[in-house]
């Protein structure tokens, strides 16, 4: 048995097709990115600290940042008490 293939049957075809195609190239470039994202990483410098060493000398709100955080880790030490005679 053959089914007659009528003009609006052909254009849903035709649009599935294209749907398909469309994912396709969806799944290529998700195969793509999961290749660059699971593949080799590139070797890390460990010692990262030394190239930025010395960038905030000359900042004044750096200073600001380091006055505000000695001042904050000063207030978490524990308080001495003073010794009775």
């Amino acid at each position: 048995m053959r089914t007659e293939r009528t003009p609006s049957k052909v254009n849903h075809i035709l649009a599935e097709a294209m749907t398909l195609v469309q994912v396709e190239k969806r799944v290529k470039a998700l195969e793509k990115t999961m290749r660059r994202l699971v593949g080799p990483k590139p070797m890390v410098n460990r010692k990262w600290y030394r190239t930025q060493a010395g960038h905030f000398s000359s900042d004044p709100a750096f200073d600001e940042i380091v006055k505000l955080g000695r001042t904050y880790r000063k207030s978490l030490r524990p308080r001495s008490y003073s010794k009775r005679p």
